[in-house]
């Protein structure tokens, strides 16, 4: 989840969340967008100067705040939304893409996105399906069921009316690594899974920059299997995907949230250690005693200021959860643990024990 090892709420200094448009590296600029009630503040996307206008990667959440910020810093780059030409998302979170939608029902823009996030804009056209659908089936079998319940009575019967309909499908898939040639530059779309189950990032190889969207953060970790579709191991999934970005040339970080940082190399080789030590975090705790994924959760420090996890909101409890039960199941598929299932009135629950 983000922010360190835990919960949203530690998050880096400010200064990157102002408004503007800056130039990170020769015709990339990067512009932040506001993010209101959200922890991050803010999320960067990147203009790319072509000849015919402007290539942007992600596109900010669609709410009045980010749209009036947006056209500021456009103006400022001589640029307007209907000189957009194409939206390439990095994954299908409302931060990222729902403002690709409504300038494309305005001016056409063109947006392209993962394949892997098929099942999460199928969903959003059910209404029968809840919005936490994948994170509140985690949650029961972690034997969480007390926080489903509060989290249900808490969730709104609808999504606001500004917001319906914003998770249309994009104008094409990337549908696993390919080469697009883009604003005069050959951008690398690398599939990296873990966040969501299509998450994408671009790597500009000539350019030595790497637009990396939530994969690999400056300072904060990203949630794991954020998704709608959990896949059935989202942590070992995300290791193979700091892997493939690891194996590649080194390049400047461009993130979705926090400032530019100098080596990517640098900051996967941090994640993967923190990574590492979470696990043993977590084995020891079943090492003594705790069972279930929610008390184990209870028995972790969260975030860098090692927070109770009593002491966390509603939705950062979700989140702290669902993140144990990412590395609760890697421990199981490393053989480290074991898990059973035990019956209860509710659904089965999952028990885990050292192996």
């Amino acid at each position: 989840m983000h922010k360190g090892d835990g919960p949203r709420g530690d998050v880096l200094s400010a200064a990157w969340t102002e408004p503007g448009a800056f130039e990170e590296a020769p015709g990339v600029h990067r512009i932040p967008l506001p993010l209101p009630l959200d922890g991050l503040r803010a999320v960067n996307v990147y203009a790319l100067a072509a000849a015919d206008g402007l290539v942007l990667i992600d596109a900010g959440w669609a709410v009045p705040e980010s749209r009036a910020r947006l056209v500021g810093a456009l103006d400022g780059l001589g640029h307007a939304p209907a000189d957009i030409r194409r939206f390439l998302v990095t994954h299908v979170h409302r931060d990222h893409y729902t403002q690709a939608v409504a300038l494309r029902r305005e001016f056409g823009t063109r947006i392209s996105l993962g394949a892997g996030e098929r099942a999460t804009i199928e969903h959003a056209h059910d209404p029968s399906r809840p919005a936490l659908e994948g994170q509140l089936r985690t949650l029961a079998q972690m034997g969480a069921q007390d926080l489903v319940r509060e989290i249900a009575a808490h969730m709104p019967a609808d999504a606001p009316p500004d917001q319906r309909g914003l998770w249309e499908a994009p104008d094409d898939w990337f549908d696993g690594q390919e080469t697009l040639q883009v604003a005069g530059r050959a951008l690398t779309v690398l599939p990296t899974p873990g966040h969501t189950n299509g998450h994408v990032v671009f790597h500009d190889e000539a350019a030595g920059v790497l637009f990396a969207g939530d994969h690999v953060l400056p300072g904060i970790t990203p949630s794991i299997g954020f998704d709608v579709a959990i896949a059935p191991n989202p942590l070992r999934d995300y290791l193979g995907s700091l892997a493939l970005v690891r194996s590649r040339p080194d390049a400047l970080l461009l993130p979705a949230h926090g400032p530019a940082a100098p080596s990517v190399h640098r900051r996967v080789d941090e994640l993967v250690e923190h990574h590492g030590a979470r696990l043993e975090q977590t084995e020891k705790a079943v090492a003594r005693g705790a069972e279930t994924g929610l008390e184990i959760a209870a028995r972790l420090p969260w975030t860098r200021r090692e927070r109770r996890f009593d002491d966390l909101d509603l939705f950062n409890r979700m989140l702290a959860v669902c993140e144990t039960a990412a590395h609760l199941e890697l421990l199981v598929s490393q053989g480290r643990l074991h898990a059973e299932r035990d019956p209860s009135p509710d659904g089965p629950v999952r028990r885990f024990r050292t192996a």
